[in-house]
């Protein structure tokens, strides 16, 4: 039983059949082929509903029974698992629901359980509310399908042009329905189903809720009637109903009665028209194909029974309900009867037909024409259905030609009954009342039947038969073929018909035969030929009267001009024209009539018709203005001049008589503009309202003033009206309009309600056009004054200005503005309707667009007022609105217009304005919070404003309109103001999300406003009471169609709404604030970015421009997703998207939760490498890349005939913009009307004559400039939509886990985007706007294939032990993997070499692309370059210090690596661009932006590093851009020499003049390369640079002075050091590269110190320890070594005077003196004590710098020890003679040994600065380093083994190795990337060591070497001697310094017993046997692996031997 009573959850009595609704809507009215299918299924499965038709399943006893139980027991619910409990109140519900429908139990419940999750739908209701909706909701479903279904039946009256199978399922489905009596049911349920009682029935059980509730329910019951009525309807058009149906219709409508106004109600109507269209026979004359076909379908043509039937139903005498119903059926039956009594087929029904005049004169009898005039075209729905008035146009027709007889015989009663009238007239008597009036109710019919014409048919014309040829064949009327073809007769008949009429035309008939022209004049045709025909119909001469025919334009024109002529002279004072009841001597009632009559003709005729309106004005005799005006000054009725004042409106619309009716206006003062001197009062219109209009309480006069105004202002605006007579300009006329008729018309009285709101519509509306018209300009800011009767008077400002202060300020127009808005939505709200609705909701929508307009123009208005000096106040509008409401007390305005929004469905136009101006008001930041507060404030007012946004939002019936400027139907139109109000809605949520917090967006999306907008937790609708909110619409809006193969439907169907949409989704994903509760939302609660990826890429050709946008914007969200997903270790949902972005295999369906929560590595795997080639589908990142156009087509040049083209491409130019994308666009509207100002100041009769042809220019350019605008905002998309495709691909790259793409994967991804993004850019006819967005991304790909390919590696180390480790790489093939391993193909195998090759050739060629410009784009290129060479470069492998085991000859024989062949690879690719790309770069790297330059450098460098041929070195000799370079570094000096201020400008020289230095180091490299340099003098030019000379101070930034400034501008000092040790690197470079002419450059490189010696001196002095410092020493004792020897200055000396020369002597002196001091510094224990201060404070990013510093001082020991080995050698030419430099003193001190003091304490005084250092530092720092070299060595061989096993290391350690290489986010990182992180910091640390352990090694030899040679010179070669004289005199020892003369042989015997002796007993103590060991063992562990030469063991042999010391 469960079972059978499970629940549907979604209502089997509303789900399924708006499903069925759903379904025939998309296969039948949107035509989606895809949907045929569904519904097929759908029919067969819902044919007993429709069978049975709105039957409700029956209660039963166990149904109650069960849902009695469920409260206990529960439910089962279909879809869900186990049973659902149901509250107590739910059950009590149902069973009342139950009762009130009739339905069955479980029904009732699923409705209820309906109701309950729709209930967020419809805020405020309660779930029984809602399921009363559901319920007539399903009904209305099921027949509107059954409609639509019926409606697209093949038939003879109209088509869906469906496709013939869908037409011939869908025929057959209703065929069965009609066949199991349809019609009968459908009759019965519009009889039964009434609204009143419908109403009575759920008011007992309190089943209606609000008023909306109310209106809503009532809605529902209405429709669901009508589309039973229009089933019907539709089928009867289609095919003819069966007897017994036809009858049973009869039988309806003998039933049926009229509503309160006399019409019959739409249903019944549908009904009567239905049954006329089963008795039409009309279809059978149109001569159509399936002619026979049709006629053998209809039964009246083929059954005689149902003939027999009808006919005796409708002649039966019995009274129907509505005898004029009875009639007109039997009209429409004996037509029928005479129609087939005329067809030759049909001779069987004679006997039938015969009798049609009887029922034809019965139907007369019953007034069928005034039925059908008052019931039937009366109806408000009649005007709506095209084929009801094409019905009863064939109804009138056919009678009016199939039955001459009777029409004559009409016309003969109707002159009987005028000369009845005349003749009881002339006696005095009454007329008779019994006269019947059948003629004057078809003359009425036809005038009401064609007066409007909505669907522009003009079946009017068939009633119009030219009498000649016309030229326009657009005139000839209603039939086709050539001009000269004879009409068809039945046209002709119904012509004869009109012209007839008016011959004779009886009096009675004159007033029903004009309203009948009137109707026949309706539409531009018909108008003009009514006009040929009132003008054919006068006499020639207007003096003969009698001639011509009453109905004529001279008879009627003749009588204004007479009625003009009498009154005039009626009322000769001025005072009398406006008295109370003024003489009415001279025109009658009857006569008032006429002319109302007439003048109605008149006004409908020249609306229609532009040239009728020009020939009556411009007519000699007529002067139809003239008269009209004079009649207005005369007195007569308001109502006669109201239809005057319509009359002129007509005449106004043409600009040409409008210039000439203002000026008439202001002449005959209808409105007052001048008072005469002594007049007693006011006179004119002004008079007629106040006292005539307001006593009668009818303002006819006044609304008919205000159109006519308004038209006038729209045709032509006149500049100076009223020049002459008084202060020209509009004023009076706004004055009246605003201060007598606007601000008064609610306190006057009205005795036709309606009439207030029509005042209202008409004033406002000229407001409207007055400020649409306006635009500020300077001009109307400026006090003007105008010359009047002697005396000046202010000019009045335009009228726009007048509205916009008054709107600008809290006036009383602004005040009842917003009172209006107040008082149409309380009158809105009600639902209810009232007197003049139609022009209440008009005069609002003027009031929001007058407030719009305001809104618009404000900001120039503001500014213009603000430049002038006009004593004028305004407040801007979005501030007023803030403003205090006078009538509720708060300040609500803005709240009431938000109401509007409320009733977007019922109030499509008034939801749109109150968009626009609340998009409008929130671009104010200020008010935003504001607004929020006042929409909050109250909670129920809170509810319904969201609900009002929802709405608008949910709107299903809205239309994009691809072109605005076509016409559109009314239909359609309301469909694009649902869609434009969906933008501007959306628009303001972009904008407000901009702003601060609490904004707009956030309440209208559903965000915390009282707690952190970070707390929210967003949740379906409905989920813990959670309202319904915009997120939740917009997201609706964009899944609709994601479940199938289409994608979102909103992309194709409203592009521009679908990519606002996506904007939304994005901005609350990038906020900070909204991204978490955002993402969390769509990526839990809709699966959101899954589904809409799916349907990637968007592919709308129509609508390029917003499908790229969508893509854009959807591309960017996903970005967020994938970055923060991988942050939050979220690896299911970035492997879900990344799969979708990057499989090529085709897409599986995923399962969301039913797999584990991580995929183990295999899935991953799996994932993406698929083998299987024959399956592989496009990658859908590739997808999207190949969706975008990369071409763009451009616009014709203009060519113009009358313009300059030069000229008007400047005035577009003036004349651009920003739109709301921030992207610059002409100003259409504006360039327009720059270009018609510039016609219009255009003088002469010739400007005037090339008029049109100027407009159609003007044309021509503005169509030019909106192309234009289109390409801008086309390229624009395109840049966009790149731009958010290389991000995505940034982020798949970078920042999600590596490990989720194999690395294999990863290049093969990275090879085909880059191939695809060179191969789109590079054809011939891609677009270079888009070059600059593709460079970005190249650079990224190739960064990323680098790293790809660079970082993919094995175990670094085998584990095969230390002896025979080799460090593995992926990428050199020829290096084996140890055994053990799995072998993986190298590292680009993946992708091959031919791959990289066709990379880089590619990207040449896009350089080469880029010509001379686009700099920028190359910028891009070069690095991408940079990184693509790099993938050449051999890796920093560590050196482990067994490299020497191999032998040279090894090393020469080996293979030729991977990287090596690469490279050459790579320059032969090069070569092949030849000098076209050597320029390019060249020039770049010379000239340009910074950056490029600076990238361009780097480039060289690169090259000319692998470039062993030299040619590229070549070309930049020969071509001179070398030269340039070098020249350039004394030019850019000064440039330098500003960026030593502490205040710097920008670094970019700095970093140029690095690169610049970087080059010409790497040039300096190779011996060609450093002798072309010095060939260009760059050593010359160092010199001459001053900037090396501003050496900042260096106590005033120190170490913690630099740590105050900021991070990224260096301090003074450290700017400068960037700046010096460049150049000193150059000098080292050159000195080392240069062997060839060494003593030249080392000439050279001394007379650069030299220049600068100061700031050499002060380096070389400098007691700073900092890291700077010691790399300044390190570089500058580097290059001392090397230059500032004995042999350069001896080559220097050849060339020298003397004076010279004993200055270069003096600097070299200092030098050799400064640099032995250092030795002081850093060759003793002061070392350590050095480095323990500095590596306290000294931590950059996190890393310490004592290891460089270390590097340094070590460097700075080996430098000095080498330059003391130098002068030792090149001062010696032999053993015996020898210069010593140091003292013979084994002890550690600074000067001589102490016992020495005394004696040399006079002579050094004259140096003070210079003493000796002692053999003791030297052997200080051979045992320093000695020690160290032990601490290097084991660091170093810790490091190799734990290189060996990274894996096995503590993370600890790892996480410490990857923070010394990343300081920030090791956190976030994955396990291979730390351990690739640990591997680099390993190999750097190895490296380092092994650096330090071969100076170390180079410091103890030369020490060792020092050593000795001074042991033996003191030791051996020295006699002692006990002279007082000091042996080692300053002076001496310089001067054997500085010359090359061998120092003096008697010097050394000065030396003392004692000295000898003290120096070989310290040598003894402190060179013992531990030292000697530690030296040995030195030797033994790295000197002999690296050179095999046992030095030191020789070294300390001969020590040993000379101190005496036993071997260690």
């Amino acid at each position: 039983m469960a079972a059978l009573l499970a629940v549907n959850s979604g209502a089997s009595l509303w789900g399924p059949y708006r499903n069925v609704w759903t379904t025939v809507e998309n296969a039948l009215l949107k035509r989606q082929p895809e949907a045929v299918h569904v519904l097929d299924l759908l029919l067969k499965k819902h044919k007993p509903d429709f069978i049975s038709l709105f039957k409700n399943p029956a209660k039963s006893p166990q149904q109650h029974e069960k849902i009695q139980k469920a409260s206990t027991e529960g439910i089962a619910i279909k879809g869900q698992q186990g049973t659902r409990l149901l509250p107590e109140a739910l059950i009590k519900e149902a069973f009342i629901l139950s009762d009130l429908f009739n339905i069955g139990e479980v029904a009732a419940v699923e409705l209820l359980l309906a109701g309950e999750h729709q209930q967020p739908h419809f805020p405020g209701l309660t779930r029984g509310l809602v399921a009363v909706l559901l319920y007539w909701d399903g009904k209305r479903c099921i027949a509107n399908s059954l409609r639509t279904l019926i409606q697209s039946r093949k038939g003879k009256t109209f088509t869906l042009d469906l496709s013939p199978e869908v037409e011939s399922m869908t025929t057959k489905f209703t065929d069965d329905l009609m066949d199991s009596g349809l019609t009968q049911k459908i009759l019965t349920l519009v009889s039964q189903i009434d609204v009143n009682n419908e109403f009575d029935k759920l008011q007992k059980e309190r089943g209606l809720g609000n008023e909306k509730h109310r209106k809503e329910v009532s809605d529902l019951i209405k429709e669901s009637r009508q589309s039973l009525a229009e089933s019907l309807f539709s089928w009867a058009c289609q095919t003819p109903l069966n007897k017994d149906d036809t009858l049973l219709l009869i039988g309806y409508l003998e039933k049926i009665s009229v509503e309160a106004d006399g019409t019959l109600d739409s249903v019944n109507l549908y009904l009567l028209m239905a049954l006329l269209y089963c008795f039409d026979v009309g279809f059978l004359e149109q001569g159509t194909e399936d002619r026979d076909e049709l006629m053998q379908q209809t039964p009246l043509l083929t059954e005689r029974q149902y003939v027999a039937a009808i006919h005796q139903r409708l002649q039966d005498s019995q009274p129907w309900k509505l005898s004029g119903l009875q009639a007109t059926v039997r009209l429409a039956w004996a037509l029928a009867l005479r129609g087939v009594s005329q067809l030759t087929e049909v001779t069987a029904l004679a006997e039938f037909t015969e009798a049609d005049e009887i029922l034809a004169e019965m139907a007369i009898g019953g007034n069928a024409f005034l039925f059908l005039t008052d019931a039937v075209v009366g109806a408000d729905i009649f005007s709506q259905e095209e084929f009801f008035i094409r019905r009863i146009h064939t109804l009138v027709t056919d009678f009016l030609t199939r039955m001459p007889m009777k029409v004559k015989q009409l016309r003969n009663r109707a002159e009987e009954d005028a000369r009845l009238i005349h003749m009881s007239l002339q006696m005095g008597n009454e007329p008779p009342t019994s006269l019947r009036r059948d003629l004057e109710h078809v003359l009425l019919l036809i005038g009401e039947l064609y007066r409007k014409d909505p669907f522009h048919l003009e079946l009017a014309l068939e009633f119009w038969c030219p009498t000649e040829p016309l030229h326009n064949t657009n005139l000839m009327g209603s039939y086709l073929g050539v001009a000269h073809q004879r009409p068809p007769q039945r046209q002709v008949l119904l012509s004869k018909f009109v012209r007839q009429m008016s011959d004779l035309l009886p009096p009675t008939m004159y007033i029903p035969y004009l309203k009948m022209l009137q109707g026949l004049a309706s539409g531009p045709q018909c108008a003009h030929y009514c006009f040929s025909f009132l003008k054919a119909n006068g006499s020639s001469h207007a003096e003969n009267l009698q001639a011509g025919s009453p109905v004529s334009w001279d008879h009627f024109f003749h009588s204004l001009m007479l009625y003009h002529e009498h009154l005039r002279r009626d009322i000769p004072s001025t005072d009398l024209i406006h008295q109370r009841h003024p003489p009415l001597r001279g025109i009658t009632q009857r006569e008032m009539d006429g002319l109302v009559a007439f003048l109605q003709v008149t006004t409908t005729v020249i609306e229609w018709s532009e040239s009728a309106r020009l020939a009556l004005c411009e007519h000699a005799q007529w002067t139809p203005v003239i008269v009209m005006l004079g009649l207005l000054q005369c007195s007569i009725p308001p109502v006669l001049k109201a239809e005057l004042l319509k009359t002129l409106t007509a005449f106004g619309k043409s600009p040409e008589i409008a210039a000439s009716l203002w000026q008439s206006l202001e002449h005959t003062q209808i409105l007052q503009t001048v008072r005469p001197t002594g007049q007693r009062q006011a006179a004119g219109i002004e008079v007629e309202l106040n006292e005539i209009e307001s006593r009668a309480e009818e303002y006819p006069l006044t609304r008919a003033f205000c159109t006519l105004i308004g038209t006038l202002v729209e045709s032509y605006f006149p500049a100076n009206l009223g020049a002459g007579l008084r202060v020209p300009g509009f004023e009076p006329y706004l004055q009246f309009l605003r201060d007598t008729v606007f601000l008064r018309f609610r306190t006057r009285a009205y005795r036709r309600p309606a009439e207030k709101w029509e005042v209202a519509e008409a004033v406002l509306d000229v407001f409207y056009k007055l400020l649409r018209d306006y635009e500020p300009q300077p001009e109307d800011f400026v006090e003007q004054y105008v010359e009047m009767q002697g005396e000046e008077k202010a000019a009045y400002k335009p009228p726009g200005f007048s509205l916009m202060h008054h709107l600008l300020n809290e006036s009383p127009m602004l005040e009842l503005c917003l009172s209006l808005l107040e008082e149409g939505v309380i009158q809105l709200d009600t639902y209810a309707p009232f007197p003049g609705k139609k022009h209440l909701e008009k005069a609002v929508s003027c009031c929001f667009m007058l407030l719009n307009l305001t809104l618009q123009k404000e900001n120039l208005f503001m500014d213009l007022l603000r430049e002038s000096h006009l004593s004028l106040i305004v407040t801007p509008l979005e501030q007023l609105l803030q403003g205090i409401n006078p009538r509720s007390k708060k300040a609500d305005h803005v709240v009431n217009i938000a109401r509007y929004l409320y009733h977007g469905t019922s109030n499509p136009e008034l939801a749109f304005e109150s968009a626009k101006i609340l998009c409008s008001i929130s671009s104010n930041a200020n008010i935003q919070a504001k607004i929020v507060g006042d929409f909050t404030q109250d909670s129920k007012v809170s509810q319904k404003l969201m609900a009002g946004f929802v709405e608008c939002l949910d709107s299903e019936d809205s239309e994009e309109v691809a072109n605005p400027l076509e016409e559109i139907e009314e239909e359609t139109k309301r469909s694009t103001v649902h869609h434009e109000t969906k933008i501007h809605i959306l628009n303001l949520l972009i904008t407000s999300l901009e702003m601060k917090q609490p904004n707009l967006a956030l309440y209208l999306l559903g965000f915390e406003l009282k707690k952190p907008v970070s707390t929210t937790n967003l949740q379906d609708s409905g989920v813990l009471g959670f309202p319904r909110t915009c997120l939740h619409s917009i997201l609706d809006i964009l899944k609709k169609g994601t479940d199938g193969r289409t994608g979102p439907v909103a992309v194709v169907e409203s592009p521009h709404l679908a990519e606002l949409c996506y904007q939304v989704i994005y901005q609350l994903c990038a906020c900070a604030d909204t991204s978490g509760p955002t993402m969390r939302y769509l990526r839990t609660s809709q699966d959101f970015l899954v589904t809409q990826l799916h349907h990637l890429p968007f592919s709308v050709k129509a609508h390029e421009i917003s499908t790229l946008s969508q893509m854009s914007w959807l591309m960017k969200t996903v970005s967020i997703e994938l970055r923060i997903t991988s942050l939050n270790r979220q690896r299911s949902h970035t492997q879900r998207l990344l799969n979708l972005l990057l499989d090529d295999m085709p897409v599986r369906p995923y399962i969301a939760d039913a797999e584990s929560g991580m995929e183990d590595d295999n899935r991953n795997v799996n994932a993406f490498l698929h083998f299987d080639t024959s399956s592989k589908v496009r990658r859908k990142i590739l997808s999207i890349l190949d969706s975008i156009n990369f071409t763009q087509e451009i616009p014709e040049p203009l060519q113009l005939d009358f313009f300059d083209r030069i000229s008007i491409e400047q005035v577009i130019t003036n004349c651009e913009h920003k739109d709301r994308n921030s992207q610059t666009v002409c100003n259409v509207k504006l360039l327009r009307r720059v270009l018609v100002a510039e016609i219009n100041s255009l003088q002469g009769l010739a400007a005037i004559g090339q008029r049109p042809l100027l407009l159609e220019e003007i044309n021509t350019i503005l169509q030019y400039a909106v192309e234009r605008n289109k390409m801008f905002q086309c390229l624009h998309a395109k840049r966009h939509v790149l731009d958010s495709w290389r991000q995505l691909v940034e982020v798949i790259l970078t920042a999600c886990p590596q490990d989720l793409i194999p690395a294999e994967q990863r290049q093969l991804i990275i090879r085909d985007l880059l191939q695809d993004l060179h191969d789109k850019i590079l054809d011939d006819e891609a677009t270079k706007d888009l070059m600059a967005v593709v460079a970005g991304a190249v650079f990224t790909l190739t960064v990323h294939l680098s790293h790809c390919i660079r970082t993919e590696q094995k175990q670094p180390m085998s584990a095969l032990g230390a002896n025979t480790s080799q460090y593995v790489l992926l990428l050199d093939g020829s290096f084996t993997a140890p055994p053990g391993t799995d072998t993986l193909s190298a590292g680009f195998a993946s992708i091959g070499d031919s791959s990289l090759h066709m990379i880089l050739r590619k990207l040449l060629e896009f350089i080469l692309k880029t010509g001379g410009g686009l700099q920028r784009v190359r910028t891009h290129l070069y690095g991408a370059l940079l990184y693509y060479l790099q993938i050449a470069q051999r890796p920093d492998e560590p050196d482990t210090l067994e490299a020497a085991n191999k032998t040279m000859w090894e090393r020469l024989t080996a293979p030729e690596d991977v990287f090596s062949k690469l490279q050459r690879d790579n320059l032969a690719i090069f070569e092949t661009y030849g000098a076209a790309l050597m320029e390019v770069i060249c020039r770049d790297s010379c000239d340009g932006r910074e950056i490029g330059r600076m990238l361009a450098l780097a480039l060289l460098d690169r090259i000319v590093c692998v470039d062993k041929q030299q040619r590229w070195l070549l070309y930049l000799c020969n071509s001179g851009y070398l030269q340039a370079l070098v020249d350039s570094l004394v030019q850019e000096d000064v440039i330098l020499q500003n960026l030593l201020n502490p205040q710097p400008p920008l670094l970019k020289a700095l970093l140029i003049y690095e690169s610049k230095m970087a080059f010409l180091t790497r040039v300096a490299k190779s011996q060609p390369g450093a002798l072309e340099l010095l060939r260009a003098g760059v050593l010359l030019r160092l010199a001459q640079c001053q900037v090396y000379d501003m050496r900042p101070d260096t106590h005033q930034h120190g170490l913690y002075g630099m740590r105050d400034g900021p991070v990224f501008i260096p301090a003074p000092l450290e700017r400068y050091r960037q700046i010096l040790l460049p150049a000193l690197q150059l000098c080292q470079v050159i000195l080392t590269s240069s062997m060839a002419q060494h003593l030249q450059v080392a000439g050279q490189i001394l007379q650069f110190l030299i220049a600068h010696s100061d700031t050499i001196h002060a380096i070389l002095r400098t007691k700073e320890g900092s890291l700077g410092s010691l790399q300044e020493l390190a570089l500058l004792t580097g290059i001392i070594s090397k230059a500032a020897l004995p042999e350069v200055i001896s080559d220097l000396a050849s060339a020298l005077n003397e004076g010279p020369m004993i200055e270069l002597h003096g600097h070299v002196g200092r030098l050799q003196r400064l640099c032995l001091s250092l030795l002081n510094r850093f060759g003793g224990s002061d070392k350590l004590r050095q480095l323990t201060l500095q590596d306290d404070g000294s931590h950059v990013d996190g890393v310490s710098k004592k290891d460089d510093m270390e590097l340094a001082m070590q460097q700075i020991c080996s430098n000095v020890m080498e330059y003391c080995h130098t002068l030792m050698l090149q001062n010696s030419p032999n053993l015996q003679q020898m210069v010593c430099l140091f003292t013979p003193s084994l002890t550690e001190s600074s000067g001589s040994s102490s016992r020495d003091a005394s004696r040399i304490e006079p002579q050094t005084s004259l140096f003070p600065s210079w003493r000796l250092p002692s053999l003791g530092i030297v052997l200080s720092l051979l045992k320093q380093c000695s020690s160290d070299f032990f601490t290097y060595y084991d660091i170093h061989r810790q490091s190799v083994s734990k290189l060996q096993n990274v894996e096995q290391l503590p993370p600890d350690e790892i996480k410490e190795l990857c923070q010394s290489e990343t300081p920030v986010g090791v956190d976030k990182i994955s396990t291979t990337q730390k351990y690739l992180l640990a591997r680099r910091r390993l190999v750097k640390l190895i490296n380092s060591r092994a650096k330090l352990l071969s100076i170390c090694c180079y410091i103890i030899e030369t020490c060792l070497f020092i050593l000795w040679r001074h042991l033996e010179y003191y030791l051996l070669q020295c006699t002692p001697s006990d002279s007082q004289d000091t042996l080692f005199s300053s002076r001496r020892f310089q001067d054997t310094l500085n010359s090359n003369r061998s120092a003096d042989p008697r010097a050394p015997n000065k030396l003392s017993q004692q000295d000898v002796e003290m120096l070989q007993r310290e040598g003894a103590n402190l060179f013992g046997e531990s030292l000697q060991k530690r030296l040995l063992d030195i030797e033994s562990m790295y000197c002999k692996v690296r050179s095999r030469h046992s030095f030191i063991q020789a070294l300390l042999r001969r020590i040993r031997g000379l101190l005496r010391v036993s071997r260690a």
